[in-house]
């Protein structure tokens, strides 16, 4: 079927390659999956709940949740009645919420638990939300609970649904994304079904995902990055398993088994970093062997044959200590999406050099998010670019080194802000994404800093700090630092 509203990738999946494990979180210790029929029947119910409330098209509904189903579920059946999600960090203060709620207007609440229940009951206390409104996930005295919600449903009158869904059109609001403002003020970005749907449709060939792959999802689906993959995956018919907390990822690995993550570079660092200090727990020959497969790993290259030798020397290091890694990640991982941030280059040759295909890319929650990624093939994997553009991607760089582009991707605009929104998006049409590139072989995007951090010297000579923090970084006593 022709998918042109985030939902109908719900009918897609039924139609085309339903799946009796869609969707799974933990409850009580256990992975319980939803099935593809399960997932539609539980968005329509929603859906039809919030037309008791008294929802309707245009509304704005709030999810403030860590990853887990109930998160699409709501998604979905906000979607279906032509509302607008308004999807938000956990973290945030009480004031971004109070900000957030006032700003969009926002007429309902789905909350996952008592802590955060307590923070949106604070920050709504003086605003025109009833409580009445406020739904969670987890079972919270003295709030409505998520199940009442789908009762409601249960009550309404299916057929009053789908002229609703009719109703509903690609280039309609279907989600609000706050970002840091420059002003501390959290500013909301407007994305239609259109903008992330063909952002799914012309990243798709860049990630060879099936039926039959498996997803671990632990980014927040609050950021765009995740909830674009999401939707990629489930067009795909890929299972979607949610980690339990990012202090669990490891032992979820092992239990889902996936062929497939995301993440940003400090999660994989991260991982990196505890691997290798497994093996400086090793002594002999253990501990050299270890460091010998480290450094071949260290000098892979994707584009590269590098010789009888070294791949000789490699395929013995992938049977002796690589494939204790492999397992370490579940023993099916495949490849790992990279964003969010610059990726340091040994990283990506180590997993490259594991078996595992890491795929760093670039974009922001104003394109929806990709603009470029290294794919999954070599030939179009360039270690230390971020990748070749996906397909429909318009991309220049201006004089002054900043990258622009022009796509269906692109926003539909700040949120109640239009004289922001003209001074990032040209009347040309071409967004200004403040960072700083360069094409290598005419084909690889390469992010050298960002606009407003690059320094100027007396001599004129501009300096981009990235660089410098990206290889001091590399040291594992550095954790973080800012080239001031």
């Amino acid at each position: 079927m022709d998918v042109r509203r985030s939902f109908d990738i719900l009918t897609n999946q039924l139609e085309k390659f339903p799946k009796s494990d869609a969707l799974a979180g933990k409850i009580n210790g256990q992975y319980m999956p939803l099935s593809s029929q399960q997932v539609q029947d539980q968005a329509n119910l929603i859906s039809l709940g919030l037309l008791k409330l008294g929802l309707k098209k245009d509304d704005k509904v709030a999810i403030i949740s860590m990853n887990r189903p109930e998160w699409l579920l709501a998604d979905f059946g906000i979607a279906q009645i032509g509302g607008t999600s308004v999807p938000m960090y956990p973290s945030i203060t009480v004031e971004d919420y109070k900000h957030i709620f006032t700003d969009a207007g926002v007429r309902a609440v789905f909350v996952s638990d008592k802590h955060l229940l307590e923070k949106v009951q604070e920050a709504t206390k003086d605003l025109d939300i009833p409580a009445d409104n406020v739904f969670t996930f987890d079972k919270c005295e003295g709030a409505r609970h998520f199940n009442e919600l789908l009762e409601l449903g249960r009550q309404g009158n299916a057929a009053d649904l789908e002229p609703l869904k009719a109703a509903v059109q690609p280039d309609d609001l279907l989600t609000l994304i706050y970002t840091s403002g420059t002003t501390g003020k959290p500013k909301g970005v407007m994305l239609s079904h259109d903008n992330l749907l063909s952002n799914c449709r012309n990243s798709q060939p860049f990630v060879p995902v099936s039926r039959d792959d498996k997803a671990l999802s632990f980014l927040p689906l609050c950021h765009i990055f995740e909830r674009m993959v999401t939707y990629l995956y489930m067009l795909n018919s890929v299972s979607i398993y949610y980690a339990e907390s990012m202090e669990t990822i490891a032992d979820n690995l092992r239990e889902v088994k996936p062929s497939i993550f995301t993440t940003v570079p400090r999660l994989l660092e991260k991982i990196y970093d505890k691997i290798v200090a497994k093996g400086h727990e090793q002594t002999g020959i253990k501990h050299k062997l270890f460091f010998w497969a480290l450094d071949l790993g260290l000098k892979f290259d994707p584009q590269k044959n590098q010789g009888f030798v070294y791949n000789t020397e490699l395929a013995l290091a992938n049977k002796l200590i690589f494939n204790k890694w492999r397992e370490a990640l579940g023993g099916q991982l495949r490849c790992i999406v990279s964003g969010g941030g610059a990726l340091q280059p040994r990283l990506a040759r180590v997993f490259w050099a594991a078996q595992i295909r890491v795929m760093e890319g670039y974009g922001l929650t104003e394109t929806s998010p990709v603009i470029a990624v290294n794919g999954y093939e070599p030939e179009n994997n360039m270690i230390g670019t971020v990748g070749p553009l996906i397909k429909n991607m318009e991309v220049k760089i201006a004089e002054d080194g900043e990258i622009l582009t022009k796509s269906a991707s692109v926003m539909k605009g700040y949120y109640n802000q239009p004289e922001l929104t003209a001074k990032e998006i040209d009347a040309d049409g071409w967004f200004h994404t403040g960072d700083i590139g360069e094409f290598i072989n005419g084909k690889f995007l390469k992010i050298t800093d960002r606009k407003k951090e690059m320094f100027k010297t007396s001599g004129g000579k501009y300096i981009a700090p990235q660089v410098i923090e990206n290889k001091v970084k590399e040291d594992p006593l550095v954790e973080q630092l800012m080239v001031v």
